[in-house]
């Protein structure tokens, strides 16, 4: 589990080494590379990372978990399962998923600006692959979005130990140039940090913008902890993440310590790839390479794992999701998704086209969501963990500070590219909140028409002819009668023997047990009621269900069962639901999403569609 986590867990904060150092002193704020400077900025790294990842990420952050399950959205249905009703519940939920939808501008940033700057590193093999460095960083990212609907279960075997080799390569490269020159290691005293903030005040604080690129991809050690857990994820980078990462920029930091200026003012440029002895760095190259693809890879995941979340706790509409094993319910392919990346990451890539502009747009969007992770942990600890408010504090607001610390550098960078990620952020944000808000106000005004179901069953039966066979109609709410069965009753003027109103729910938690898996109720004259709980990480798969199901009748055979759909048409309304924007985009959403035949493992040859009418 270790050497899994390694190999996935890792990769976005593992590849950090090859930009964060040369950005904060080549980048858009740039800094003379002395000593005050090189001593200050790796102080700040290495408390950063203390502080963020190891005291805040790992050690408090990662004990909430919901049933094991990490991540912005798992937490945020952990509070609002427990919150529900206070009066700040809203804004809490708001801020949760401002934190997921700033996390698309994050996965769209992070593998054009890792693979970007591995490739790169081929201009300190030769400078004549210059013009080559965009088209092969080009084609190596359509190369690993096209193999996404494959899988990755096998190539992911491989992910543990080329990063293992990653790291230890990292680790190697800083002890040797630390050994030439071991001063450097008083970098690890927080006084440079603070003497670094003395003496340039203002620039110190711009330099936190390129300080925290050391950071990013902290999140997603929380995000990924249902993969591997809290104990494996926490070793590896206690034991082994965060020696090698320290050591590779200490040793940087010492390559540049012991060069004239005019020297260092050169190597500051790419000081990564120059660790590396001339004979060695075209193998470097290769190995950044792979690794800064397995980083991509991660996030790739990454996205659809939180799309699929998205989608059953009911804020982004049904999409398209493919399974790519059998074995593993995690690996999962959501073709939107997939190409959607994939031609914003190449847009970004064309359009910045070095990995120093795209530093400039990365890290508002991380700062962002771990300034919300501060918020979400403070109920946490407060109001689910019980904690004293006066001990809770003084813990938060140092979270606070840091984190509102970085958020504020990265402002600075918003003119020169911070715009994209908020950008994104805010379109996602407003995609999210208007299919949530859009979706709860048709459901409310289906129920507003629907008729008792002790009414229609007692009406229903002494009018229709009932014909052999199973009906499901599939209906959002356990209660009334569903708009597909009353317009079926009143086209086809017929019942069949057993009729199931069903219901699938998506619970707060990540998976439901099986002895709660299914809930029925018997309505008389052979109506059915039937629930079916699935978890926000689970695959609904209803026919499965009702195999499986004795206590309605007869077994359940697909060949003798008909399932019956609801498809809504939105119609302009005078009611004061939402802006007319938002009800339009809303109705384009509805029009848009996945069927519900395919969502549901629906037999395709076995399904009716009947279109109603709502207004919101």
């Amino acid at each position: 589990m270790v050497v899994g986590a390694i190999g996935v867990v890792f990769g976005d904060i593992g590849t950090s080494p090859l930009y964060a150092f040369r950005e904060t002193f080549a980048g858009h704020h740039p800094l003379p590379p002395d000593q005050l400077h090189i001593l200050g900025v790796l102080s700040l790294i290495f408390w950063s990372m203390m502080l963020v990842v190891t005291f805040k990420y790992v050690a408090i952050i990662m004990r909430a978990d919901n049933k094991g399950e990490g991540g912005s959205l798992a937490l945020l249905a952990l509070i609002n399962s427990k919150t529900e009703g206070k009066r700040w519940s809203k804004g809490i939920i708001l801020l949760g998923v401002f934190a997921t939808a700033l996390f698309y501008g994050d996965s769209m940033i992070t593998p054009a600006i890792s693979v970007l700057s591995a490739v790169e590193g081929l201009t300190t093999v030769e400078a004549g692959f210059g013009p080559w460095v965009l088209p092969i960083a080009v084609g190596i990212l359509i190369g690993l979005f096209m193999i996404q609907s494959r899988g990755t279960a096998r190539v992911g075997l491989l992910f543990g130990p080329i990063m293992l080799v990653y790291f230890t390569v990292l680790a190697v490269l800083g002890v040797w140039h630390i050994l030439g020159n071991p001063a450097v290691l008083v970098a690890l005293n927080p006084w440079y940090a603070a003497r670094f903030f003395i003496e340039e005040g203002y620039f110190a604080f711009l330099a936190m913008g390129s300080v925290v690129l050391a950071v990013t991809g902290a999140e997603a050690l929380y995000a990924d902890m249902g993969h591997f857990g809290r104990k494996p994820i926490g070793l590896s980078w206690l034991a082994f993440v965060l020696p090698a990462l320290m050591l590779n920029y200490l040793g940087q930091g010492a390559m540049i310590l012991s060069q004239d200026m005019a020297t260092a003012l050169q190597t500051i440029h790419n000081p990564f790839f120059l660790l590396a002895p001339e004979m060695l760095r075209l193998p470097l190259v290769i190995l950044a390479t792979m690794a800064t693809v397995i980083a991509s890879q991660a996030v790739i995941t990454g996205a659809f794992s939180v799309t699929q979340q998205a989608i059953q706790l009911g804020f982004i509409p049904r999409l398209r999701i493919t399974h790519t094993s059998a074995g593993s319910i995690g690996q999962i392919y959501i073709p939107a998704i997939n190409w959607g990346l994939m031609v914003m990451v190449i847009l970004l890539i064309i359009s910045f086209r070095t990995s120093s502009n795209l530093a400039a747009a990365y890290g508002i969007a991380v700062t962002g969501a771990m300034a919300i992770d501060t918020c979400l942990i403070a109920v946490v600890l407060i109001h689910l963990w019980g904690w004293n408010k006066w001990l809770a504090a003084p813990l938060i607001g140092a979270f606070a500070l840091v984190d509102l610390a970085y958020f504020g550098a990265n402002l600075t960078k918003v003119p020169d590219g911070g715009w994209f990620p908020l950008l994104i952020g805010f379109i996602a944000f407003t995609l999210l909140t208007t299919w949530a808000r859009g979706r709860a106000l048709m459901i409310n005004r289906l129920r507003e028409a629907a008729m008792p179901v002790k009414v229609f069953v007692q009406s229903a039966v002494n009018s229709a002819v009932r014909v052999p066979g199973t009906a499901v109609f599939m209906t959002s709410q356990a209660t009334g009668v569903p708009h597909a069965l009353l317009h079926n009753l009143k086209h086809n003027k017929v019942l069949h023997e057993r009729v199931i109103l069903l219901t699938v729910t998506i619970a707060d938690v990540p998976y439901v047990a099986e002895a709660k898996r299914v809930e029925y109720v018997d309505l008389g004259q052979g109506f059915f009621r039937i629930v079916i709980n699935y978890g926000f990480m689970e695959d609904p798969d209803v026919p499965a269900v009702l195999s499986a199901t004795r206590s309605c009748g007869p077994e359940f055979k697909m060949m003798d069962t008909s399932f019956f759909l609801a498809r809504q048409t939105l119609l302009p309304s005078d009611h004061p639901g939402m802006a007319v924007w938002r009800e339009k985009l809303f109705s384009w959403m509805l029009r848009n999403a996945e069927s519900a035949m395919e969502f549901f493992k629906l037999p395709t040859n076995r399904v009716v569609e009947l279109g109603s009418q709502v207004e919101i």
